[in-house]
C-alpha cells in the first residue's frame, strides 16, 4: 500500500505517518515545513519511508501507483493562519485541488482532514454533522474557516462528478506530543506557561468550552475513517467537554508552580462552544476514544517539560 501524507511533517500528520508504518504501508509524507519540522519524522529509519519537501500548491507528479492520500497540510492554529492568511486560503484551495486531481489520475483513495472550524461559533452543542455552522467568511479566523469549507464542498464534488472515491474528516481540538510549543493553542499555552512559571493566559472569562481528543486516539480514528465506506463528513474527536478556566486550573493542579490566571480580551469569532456529537463514529467505525484527559495531558506535559529544558540550555 503506497500512501501519501501531506502535511506529514507536522504535529498530527507525523503522528499519522508512524501508525500508517505500523500498518505496514509505504509513506510519502510531503511537507513544505512553513508549520511542520522534520524533528518530527527523524525517529523514522524505515525503507518504507520519504520524505519530500514541496508545496502541494503547486503540482506534483509520481510515476509510481498510489493507493492512498491523506491530505492534512494547513496551518492549524489561529497564530498561524493569522500570519499566513492567503498561504492557508491557498493550501486549502489550490492544495486540495491539485491533491484531488493526484486521486483522480491515480485512482487512489483521497482524505481530507477538515475541522470543526467548519461549525463556526456553533449555535448549537453538541454539533451533528448535519449542522451547517455559523461562520463570519470576512473575520480574521475565516481564513481558515472558509478555506475547509471549500476543501469540503470541492472534495464532494470530486467524489460525485469524477467518482473520487473520497472521505472527510472533521477534526475536533487534538493534542499531545510534538505540538509546537509557541504553537498558540490552548494546550501547548497553558503547559508552556505554566512550566516557565509564567501566568497563564484565559481569554474571556474562561467560559467557552473546548473538548480535547488525546492524538493517539485522534489519529487511529483518522485511520479507521479512511478504511471505511462512508464518504461524507464525520466528527472525530472527544466529547468530554471543559471550560477553557477548568482547563487551566487542571494543567496548574498538575504541574504546580506559582503561576496564576490571568484574564485577556476574548479574540473576535472566538467559538463559545466546541464539543462534537460523536454518534457517527462509533456507530460507523467503532470509535471513542480511549485516553482520558489526565493519562494525556501527562504525556503531553512530559514532551514540553522536555523541550522547555532544553530551550533553556
Amino acid at each position: 500500500m503506497k500512501t501519501i501524507v501531506t502535511g506529514g511533517a507536522g504535529f498530527l500528520g507525523s503522528q499519522l505517518c508512524d501508525l500508517l508504518l505500523e500498518k505496514g504501508h509505504e509513506v510519502i509524507c510531503i511537507d513544505n515545513l512553513v508549520t511542520g519540522n522534520t524533528r518530527n519524522i527523524e525517529h523514522i529509519h524505515s525503507e518504507r519511508f520519504t520524505f519530500l519537501k514541496h508545496d502541494v500548491t503547486k503540482p506534483i507528479y509520481f510515476g509510481d501507483k498510489i493507493d492512498y492520500i491523506f491530505h492534512l497540510a494547513s496551518p492549524a492554529s489561529p497564530v498561524d493562519y493569522l500570519e499566513l492568511p492567503i498561504q492557508t486560503l491557498k493550501v486549502g484551495a489550490l492544495g486540495t485541488y491539485n491533491m484531488l486531481g493526484l486521486a483522480k489520475e491515480k485512482g487512489a483513495r483521497f482524505f481530507l482532514a477538515s475541522t470543526s472550524e467548519v461549525y463556526g461559533d456553533p449555535l448549537v452543542n453538541p454539533q451533528t454533522e448535519e449542522y451547517w455552522g455559523n461562520v463570519n467568511p470576512i473575520g480574521p479566523r475565516g481564513v481558515y474557516d472558509e478555506a475547509k469549507r471549500y476543501a469540503e464542498a470541492i472534495t464532494m464534488a470530486y467524489h460525485r462528478y469524477h467518482k473520487v472515491d473520497t472521505r472527510i474528516v472533521r477534526i475536533f481540538n487534538t493534542y499531545g506530543p510534538r505540538m509546537r510549543i509557541n504553537d498558540g493553542r490552548v494546550v501547548p499555552n497553558f503547559i508552556g506557561q505554566a512550566l516557565r512559571g509564567e501566568d497563564i493566559t484565559v481569554y474571556g472569562d474562561g467560559s467557552q468550552t473546548r473538548s480535547f481528543c488525546y492524538v493517539s486516539d485522534e489519529v487511529e480514528g483518522i485511520y479507521r475513517l479512511m478504511m471505511s465506506d462512508y464518504t461524507l463528513p464525520v466528527n472525530i474527536g472527544n466529547p468530554e467537554e471543559h471550560t477553557i478556566l477548568e482547563f487551566a486550573q487542571i494543567i496548574l493542579g498538575m504541574i504546580g508552580g506559582r503561576s496564576k490566571i490571568v484574564f485577556k480580551e476574548l479574540p473576535v469569532d472566538d467559538p463559545k462552544q466546541r464539543r462534537p456529537d460523536i454518534g457517527k463514529a462509533m456507530g460507523l467505525l467503532g470509535w471513542e476514544p480511549k485516553v482520558g484527559l489526565e493519562e494525556g495531558l501527562r504525556e503531553t506535559i512530559e514532551y514540553f517539560n522536555y523541550i522547555v529544558r532544553n530551550s533553556r540550555q
